[in-house]
């Protein structure tokens, strides 16, 4: 099974997959739903109360303002049209919109980059912020990519933490996969060049770049972000082909600065948001796809490798919404 093969396939969640989704927003829809019911209760129609209840939900589930806002004036649009509306039917109307929202992001196909060509070695940098779960996150991508097999290589780039070059060589003993490192306090250039390097020379198929998280000098991020995209391009013109950025779900509000804040140190063309099943903050998930309009390729529901899922934005709104 080849590379693009292998997201075709992932497409679409399989059984496992999808009850690890369920699992994985437990906590998102028990406060999510809980909040509904006592805000409801005694109210048989949506009206302009009920729908401050409703916009107070939203914002307190770290939907976001601005995307709460809009989820709100569809609603209140809904309304006005068909005159009257139940708060029993509230929970399809919300559903629907949200739906709406999330598929307004151009990313329906959300492995098309991947798909598009036959590009060999493709190379993927990763980058965020420490603990957000960026390391893992690659660990787990590439156990995924070499059990699809493909021939994987990582390179160790965080070389500002000695546990970050650690845990990827760890991983990739783990899996099998040799990881290209040259230490702490080493120049993450040359990390990357050499991975890409031996990527072109070794026919690999993917190559996975980590990098620092340190946020607190975006000049200086954004200088060793390029330097980074400039050593790879010297033999892939092309590299990276996939910047992407990973964000702790659970941290809420403050995964919607980050985002901001890479945003701006680099060119990032997809998101993966971690920690999902940990936390009743899933609602940041619907948030960030619409303000930052960059597709949410990968969201993390649980421990396992296969618990990082391909996000799939109708399987996981069915999953938000799916009451026991």
């Amino acid at each position: 099974m080849g590379l693009f093969d292998f997201f075709k396939k992932k497409e679409t969640l399989n059984t496992e997959e999808k009850e690890s989704l369920d699992k994985g927003l437990e906590k998102t829809k028990e406060g999510f739903f809980s909040k509904l019911s006592r805000a409801f209760v005694g109210k048989s129609k949506v009206d302009d109360e009920v729908l401050d209840e409703l916009e107070e939900i939203l914002i307190s589930s770290d939907v976001g303002v601005e995307t709460t806002v809009k989820i709100i004036h569809r609603i209140e649009e809904r309304v006005a049209r068909d005159k009257f509306i139940t708060t029993n039917e509230l929970d399809k109307l919300l559903r629907e919109e949200i739906a709406a929202l999330l598929s307004e992001n151009k990313s329906e196909d959300l492995h098309n980059a991947f798909q598009k060509s036959s590009i060999k070695p493709y190379v993927i940098m990763v980058v965020g912020v420490n603990g957000v779960g960026k390391t893992t996150t690659i660990g787990k991508l590439a156990s995924q990519f070499h059990k699809a097999g493909n021939k994987v290589i990582l390179g160790a780039g965080d070389t500002f933490r000695a546990a970050a070059v650690d845990q990827l060589k760890l991983w990739g003993q783990r899996v099998g996969i040799p990881v290209i490192d040259h230490g702490m306090n080493t120049d993450p250039a040359s990390v990357a060049y050499d991975a890409v390097k031996q990527a072109v020379e070794q026919e690999a198929d993917v190559v996975i770049i980590d990098t620092a998280g340190r946020l607190h000098n975006k000049v200086n991020l954004m200088n060793e972000l390029s330097k980074i995209k400039r050593v790879m391009q010297k033999f892939l013109p092309e590299a990276p082909h996939e910047v992407l950025l990973v964000l702790d779900g659970s941290t809420g509000q403050n995964a919607f600065i980050q985002a901001q804040e890479f945003t701006k140190a680099t060119d990032v063309t997809a998101l993966a948001i971690t920690k999902l099943d940990g936390t009743a903050k899933g609602g940041v998930v619907i948030g960030i796809s619409d303000q930052f309009k960059i597709p949410v390729k990968y969201i993390g529901v649980g421990e396992k490798i296969e618990d990082l899922q391909v996000f799939n934005k109708k399987e996981f709104v069915d999953s938000l919404f799916k009451r026991h």
